[in-house]
């Protein structure tokens, strides 16, 4: 086949095909070109219409409260684990990967107890076992889950999470930073405490910025649980609240990215219409590969519309460092593989992207091959041991 040329972003940026940062539109990139004072009138009343578009994405008006703050997912994903469990606490942490396990470092850190529920990276969460675990240990007061797990790709049943932890009488704390404004959860239908997500996944941001969206009485119930100052989301709120200023200095030009890409979220018709095109994106992507001989790790039925794991190809003539220097010299960036269970490798179906973008990075993967004279693509399968 011909060879594509070289496809690149207005900005002249390759296309990341990756969980985030991510590529973000002309415009998002054009609102950070303003300075504004962090005590400004234009920018207190910009923090006050992300905070309420925030929680209106969640379902949560009404009930729930937003508490931005800076730093990456993880800053606010350790905010939330440090104040909603107290000292005397206990969460079970649900994980298949390495976010549950982030979280799980984030509690030795912080010396709070805890005990892990786990699956394998390729097998979502289950409520049954959750469930079990809930009913043989009264001490667990919280408990803490992943709604899209982006070492693998994989969706874990959030809805039924919050159902069995609901009845059974906990709090449920949610890791939503690869879901939130692409995948539905609503604070009507979902009972949580806290969730957490970033500026610069599924709304399409720039990073630096996380938030918490909260139930208003559970954060309030978390006064003088914070393990350190600037994690304090309680004091962050009550500031907010106050005059809606930071108590320190904010990411400005981060936030003004941030208002224009939810007026761009908004537009595009909120978590339907921005899930609906990483849907589309993603089967796109998976048909693609498949055709050109790749396995992914996950069936359909398990696979977010984040990001897609496929399986290490067995021809020796692959190799992933070639494959990618290719792919970004054409001007596509995907990731590497963050799996235990095989080797892989993974491409985003997320950011300021489209059919285009995604039959573009096809063309450039085919013609990559090529180069490399692979000629197989299904993936390495280790021979298993028959009985003696």
């Amino acid at each position: 086949m011909p060879i594509p040329s070289a496809s690149f972003s207005p900005t002249g940026d390759p296309w990341l095909l990756t969980p985030g940062p991510l590529t973000t539109s002309p415009s998002v990139k054009e609102a950070m070109l303003h300075d504004l004072g962090s005590r400004d009138h234009g920018f207190i009343e910009i923090n006050r219409r992300i905070r309420e578009r925030l929680v209106a994405i969640a379902g949560g008006r009404g009930s729930h409260v937003c508490v931005p703050l800076q730093g990456s997912g993880t800053f606010a994903v350790e905010a939330m684990l440090g104040n909603f469990v107290p000292q005397d606490g206990k969460v079970l942490i649900i994980m298949n990967g390495a976010y549950g396990q982030r979280m799980a470092k984030i509690c030795k850190y912080h010396r709070r107890f805890m005990r892990i529920l786990e699956t394998p990276e390729d097998r979502p969460n289950d409520p049954a076992a959750l469930d079990r675990a809930l009913a043989e240990d009264r001490e667990i007061t919280h408990v803490a889950a992943v709604h899209c797990e982006t070492t693998s790709g994989i969706l874990n049943p959030i809805e039924a999470i919050a159902e069995v932890t609901a009845q059974r009488g906990r709090s449920l704390l949610i890791d939503a930073m690869s879901a939130f404004g692409a995948l539905p959860l609503d604070a009507r239908k979902v009972p949580f405490d806290a969730l957490v997500a970033s500026s610069n996944k599924c709304l399409e941001g720039a990073p630096g910025l996380g938030f918490c969206i909260a139930r208003r009485s559970a954060l309030e119930a978390t006064e003088d649980n914070a393990p350190s100052l600037s994690l304090d989301l309680f004091d962050q709120w009550q500031a907010m609240e106050k005059n809606g200023q930071w108590r320190f200095t904010p990411p400005t030009h981060v936030i003004l990215a941030f208002d224009q890409a939810l007026k761009e979220f908004e537009a595009e018709g909120g978590v339907e219409g921005r899930g609906g095109r990483y849907r589309e994106n993603c089967r796109i992507l998976v048909e693609g590969m498949r055709a050109l001989g790749f396995e992914t790790l996950l069936p359909d039925s398990l696979q977010a519309p984040i990001i897609v794991t496929f399986r290490m190809p067995v021809d020796p003539r692959f190799d992933f460092e070639t494959f990618y220097d290719a792919l970004r010299g054409r001007g596509y960036v995907i990731y590497p593989g963050k799996l235990t269970v095989a080797p892989s490798f993974r491409i985003g179906c997320i950011g300021r992207l489209g059919a285009a973008e995604i039959r573009g990075a096809l063309a450039a993967i085919e013609v990559t091959l090529d180069e490399m004279g692979v000629t197989d693509c299904s993936p390495y399968r280790p021979l298993r041991r028959t009985g003696s």
